[in-house]
């Protein structure tokens, strides 16, 4: 099968094609375990993480990809849940110990660092995490639903906020466009405000719903209760925690965060960023429940998914352009 490697973490800046096309076996699934044909891969920027070392992956080579929709080609699962044809997806969980903090658990294992992901012809998943796309979603739209909609799904929820609360989303690329319209769904008397650094974000966040749109540290209408940040840097939390109101709550959705510009927490100043019982909370990877739930809701809405499409051959392609911050949507490579 054709398959995209990473062999070692790099450096960007100076080695800009770290993946390699390359022929590998096709997989063979063990017990409990289904084969997919991989049709398409969402391209996330937990691969930036992996590649340039912030989560390294467990061995080399290592196939990276965990927004993965494809059908089921072999089945080894006593569970019966899918049969050959059916068309399933893949997250960033492979597998854990199934409790109710399985993301928090030692036994966590993530698709694309751990194990082989999607961004291959094949790859194999245990029964148990793996989900049924639904039809109202073509194959590039589902593929970003598996990490980007389901992890901020989980984000949505740890905010803590009612209907009526004004929410803050900071950072506007594959979750946050996908969070925008869930919370406008589930709340809809609630303000949203979205901080983008790019003007093409900030109308596209408009073209959604939102209520406003400015600049990372442009000052919104109000204060928010809870500010959502999906981005790789520490300016835009410093920010945040300056736009909440008090007792609100900061929800950082990123696996790691860059160290580019990590000396500017030595500005946060505690009666500006977090006097008055303002909380921070991370969000740790995703569980199998989050993406069960969040997949019908999102076919309810139903979410508008907007993808750029890219060969597989051209993943190391799009991971630069994701890194230069060239977002409109979600990138989805087509294997």
């Amino acid at each position: 099968m054709r398959a995209m490697v990473l062999r070692s973490t790099v450096d960007l800046d100076t080695n800009p094609r770290p993946l390699e096309l390359v022929e590998l076996p096709r997989p063979e699934p063990r017990a409990g375990e289904i084969l997919i044909a991989v049709a398409v891969c969402g391209v996330c920027h937990t691969e930036l993480d992996e590649i340039e070392g912030r989560t390294v992956p467990s061995s080399w080579p290592i196939v990276p990809g965990h927004e993965v929709v494809g059908r089921v080609v072999e089945t080894r699962a006593a569970g019966g849940r899918f049969a050959a044809g059916d068309r399933v997806g893949v997250g960033w969980i492979h597998s854990s110990d199934g409790s109710e903090t399985e993301n928090l658990s030692d036994r966590f294992v993530a698709t694309g660092r751990d194990v082989n992901g999607g961004y291959a012809e094949f790859m194999t998943v245990p029964e148990r995490y793996a989900y049924r796309i639904p039809d109202v979603f073509p194959d590039d739209k589902a593929a970003p639903l598996l990490c980007a909609g389901g992890v901020g799904y989980r984000a949505l929820r740890l905010t803590g906020i009612q209907d009526g609360d004004i929410l803050g989303l900071t950072g506007f690329g594959g979750s946050g466009h996908l969070v925008l319209q869930l919370a406008r769904h589930l709340y809809p008397a609630s303000p949203i405000y979205v901080f983008a650094r790019s003007a093409k974000e900030r109308d596209f966040a408009l073209r959604l719903g939102a209520d406003w749109s400015g600049d990372t540290e442009d000052e919104p209408p109000a204060k928010a209760n809870a500010i959502i940040d999906t981005t790789p840097a520490w300016k835009p939390v410093l920010a945040a925690l300056e736009r909440l109101r008090p007792g609100g709550r900061l929800v950082i959705n990123a696996i790691r965060k860059e160290s580019r510009d990590r000396h500017l927490l030595a500005e946060m100043r505690y009666e500006e960023h977090m006097w008055l019982e303002k909380e921070i909370k991370t969000v740790a990877n995703v569980t199998h429940a989050d993406i069960e739930a969040f997949l019908p809701l999102a076919a309810s809405v139903p979410l508008l998914v907007e993808t750029q499409r890219y060969p597989l051959e051209a993943a190391n392609e799009a991971l630069l352009e994701l890194r230069a911050g060239h977002i409109k949507g979600a990138k989805v490579l087509y294997i």
